[in-house]
């Protein structure tokens, strides 16, 4: 038998964002980072994703760090290893849509702080959503990577996949990541689904996913087989259950094969004897719950994120409607449908179960709705794949004319209008940022730095209050 080509697979590795945000709330620090950045170094990972997401809302809100200062540390620490964040297109790293001029200028300040691969979503699958983050990372010279939400439903063909990756391609993205954030895709799902992307396209394709519904190593393997150039995976402390396939496992399944990465295992068993404690620690404290590290297969059966199940449960034990629960897992599907059948990922899948948990408390389909479903129905989001149920639609938002542009072309410049606001606060550049995401959480960590830099002495009781002197 003839020998095989080497096509060596190469590791995104994800302990230092997606796996801490999956298993402990985004809660680990720049300080316990630190320490093991030079031996991550060595590795010869293809990229170690460390930004973005909800670490920079966490890194304000909880840990009172300055995400930017975060990055800058940990990009001195990688002398050799690209860096990599998660970018929610025109949502940047919050919850609504900014204009254009904020988000080039996010783009610009994350390239020169340290960031060289942008990985760039939207809810919807809405490419117009993306195009002024891509325009602004390959201006920077930066590495733009589009994700498909990939998801189930009728609208989710083959074909649909296949399109998709094509119109990516022309809008100038280097790479396309297939983002499976709720485990749905199996593993010969993923041989069928990488194939068809490689014949489609020329750019590298990277598969992320999430071990919660038990098939992600597999699928890993499958998608490789099938030609995947890159796999996110996480360092075995901080992997499985909601989080990534482990590192080493992937590693060694790939040993000796044409899939090879050629990682040292001495190195990687050193970097998971650091973070070990850390896990340790986290469960301990109670901040890793057990429950988020086993399978949850009804992830398959109802095709719903984990975060988002744990997301209704909690919304029923709070009006003591516990016993709704298997209502609200059949209402999902059905207001799912209503709403155009978006992918399940932040904000849509939290549209989508609350007005779930509405539908069935109030006895009545859509007779309360959230602002959030009226946007959504009002084409504030952006387009879904598939129309939005007229009549849902019209009892919603009644005669409101819907948007039908890309949404953003009705927000006005608005970076001169915050740098305004935020003149007074301001230490660096990147301090108009931070405020354009999270404005009270940006100057409450303002506030707690200046009162730190005055010595004044904040402790653990102010910073639960956010009472800083100034």
């Amino acid at each position: 038998m003839a020998e095989q080509v080497k096509r060596p697979v190469k590791i995104t590795e994800t302990i230092l964002r997606d796996a801490h945000q999956s298993l402990i709330a985004t809660r680990m620090t720049t300080e316990e980072m630190l320490p093991i950045l030079e031996t991550m170094d060595k590795v010869g990972y293809h990229a170690v994703e460390c930004w973005g997401g909800a670490t920079f809302d966490a890194s304000l809100r909880f840990l009172k760090e300055d995400p930017w200062d975060r990055l800058r540390k940990i990009r001195t620490g990688f002398k050799n290893t690209k860096l990599q964040m998660l970018f929610r297109g025109q949502n940047i790293l919050g919850y609504r849509h900014y204009a254009d001029d904020v988000v080039a200028y996010f783009v610009q300040k994350s390239m020169a702080n340290g960031i060289d691969i942008i990985r760039i979503f939207d809810a919807l699958n809405d490419l117009r959503n993306l195009e002024s983050t891509v325009n602004a990372t390959n201006k920077e010279n930066g590495h733009a990577q589009i994700a498909i939400s990939y998801t189930l439903g009728d609208a989710y063909t083959m074909d649909y996949y296949v399109q998709m990756a094509k119109r990516i391609e022309e809008m100038g993205a280097s790479s396309i990541c297939i983002k499976d954030m709720a485990g749905l895709l199996v593993p010969y799902e993923a041989t069928v689904l990488v194939g068809a992307l490689k014949e489609a396209v020329s750019i590298p394709i990277d598969l992320h996913t999430h071990y919660t519904s038990g098939v992600a190593g597999m699928t890993y393997l499958k998608a490789v087989e099938a030609g995947c150039d890159i796999i996110d995976t996480a360092m075995s402390p901080f992997a499985m259950g909601t989080s990534q396939p482990a590192t080493e496992v992937m590693v060694e399944t790939f040993k000796g094969t044409p899939y090879d990465t050629g990682y040292d295992q001495q190195i990687l068993a050193q970097i998971a004897d650091y973070f070990r404690p850390l896990r340790d620690k986290a469960l301990d404290t109670g901040l890793l719950n057990p429950k988020v590290m086993g399978v949850d297969i009804k992830t398959l059966l109802y095709q719903v994120p984990g975060g988002m199940l744990s997301n209704l449960v909690s919304q029923l034990k709070e009006q003591n409607q516990e016993d709704k629960y298997y209502e609200v897992l059949q209402e999902v599907p059905r207001v799912r449908k209503d709403f155009g059948e978006p992918p399940l990922v932040t904000p849509s899948s939290q549209i989508v179960g609350t007005q779930a948990v509405l539908n069935v408390l109030a006895g009545e389909r859509y007779k309360m709705v959230t602002k959030e479903t009226k946007a959504l129905l009002a084409g504030e989001y952006g387009q879904t794949v598939k129309p939005f149920n007229a009549e849902v639609q019209k009892k919603v938002i009644g005669d409101k004319v819907p948007i039908t542009c890309r949404p953003a072309d009705l927000i006005k410049p608005e970076l001169h209008k915050i740098e305004a606001e935020i003149a007074e606060w301001k230490e660096q550049d990147e301090d108009v940022l931070s405020y354009a995401l999270f404005p009270q959480v940006a100057i409450d960590f303002f506030k707690y730095r200046q009162a730190q830099k005055t010595g004044v002495d904040v402790t653990a009781a102010d910073k639960a209050n956010k009472a800083y002197p100034v």
